[in-house]
C-alpha cells in the first residue's frame, strides 16, 4: 500500500496512521494507534506493541519496560519523548489484546499498510533499537533467529542498529542469565545515544 502514500505530506502520512482502523473489529479495546514520529529524528525505538497501560495513556513505554529501556539508553523521560530527536514505531501500532502468556503478537496489518512508507520518511535515522522478536525478524536479514542469538551478534549490525531483548520485567530472568548485555551492551548505546544527542 506505501505506493498509494507517496503523494502524501507527512503530517498526512501521520495523520493517516493515527486514524487507522484497519483491525478495529479484532482489538480487544479499540483502535488507538500510538507512535511518536518527526522528520528530524536521529534515533528510532522499534517495540513491539502497546500495552494496557500505554493504550490508556496514549503515550509509548509509558509502563516499567520504558522506564528500564531509558535507563538503558541513558536518557530522561523529557529526552525520550521529545520527538525531534526520538522516534519510537512499534510494529504493531495498537494493543493487540493479552493471551496466556501476555500480550497477543503485534496485528500485522500495521507493517504491511504503513511501515515501508513511515520509514522511508525518517532520512535522519542514526541508530534504531530492535527490541523484540518481531521487530528484528522484520528489520534484520537474518532477524528470524531466537532474540538470544540476535542480541549475542550486537556487533555485526552496530553502530546503525542494535537488537536489543524486551525491557519488560518478564525479561528479568534473561538478563540474569545473559549478564554480559548489560556488561557490555548498554555502555556502548549509552555512548552512541549520548553522541548523537550531542550532535543534534
Amino acid at each position: 500500500m506505501s505506493d498509494n502514500l507517496d503523494h502524501l505530506s507527512f503530517s498526512e502520512l501521520v495523520a493517516r496512521v493515527r486514524a487507522c482502523t484497519l483491525c478495529a473489529e479484532v482489538l480487544p479495546e479499540g483502535p488507538r494507534p500510538v507512535v511518536q514520529l518527526s522528520e528530524s529524528a536521529r534515533i528510532l525505538v522499534v517495540g513491539q506493541a502497546p500495552g494496557r497501560k500505554v493504550h490508556q495513556t496514549g503515550l509509548p513505554f509509558n509502563d516499567p519496560s520504558g522506564d528500564r529501556l531509558r535507563g538503558w539508553m541513558g536518557i530522561d523521560r523529557d529526552t525520550f519523548y521529545n520527538e525531534k530527536e526520538l522516534a519510537i514505531l512499534p510494529m504493531g501500532f495498537c494493543y493487540p489484546g493479552t493471551g496466556k502468556s501476555g500480550d497477543l503478537p503485534p496485528r500485522p496489518e500495521c507493517a504491511d499498510t504503513w511501515r515501508e512508507a513511515l520509514l522511508a520518511r525518517l532520512p535522519n535515522i542514526e541508530l534504531t533499537l530492535l527490541i523484540g522478536q518481531y521487530a528484528q525478524a522484520w528489520h534484520l536479514p537474518d532477524g528470524s533467529k531466537k532474540v538470544t542469538a540476535n542480541v549475542e551478534q550486537w556487533r555485526h549490525y552496530w553502530p546503525q542498529q542494535l537488537p536489543m531483548p524486551h525491557p519488560s520485567p518478564r525479561n528479568n530472568l534473561w538478563l540474569r542469565r545473559n549478564p554480559w548485555f548489560e556488561k557490555d551492551v548498554i555502555p556502548a548505546l549509552q555512548g552512541r545515544v549520548r553522541r548523537l544527542l550531542a550532535t543534534a
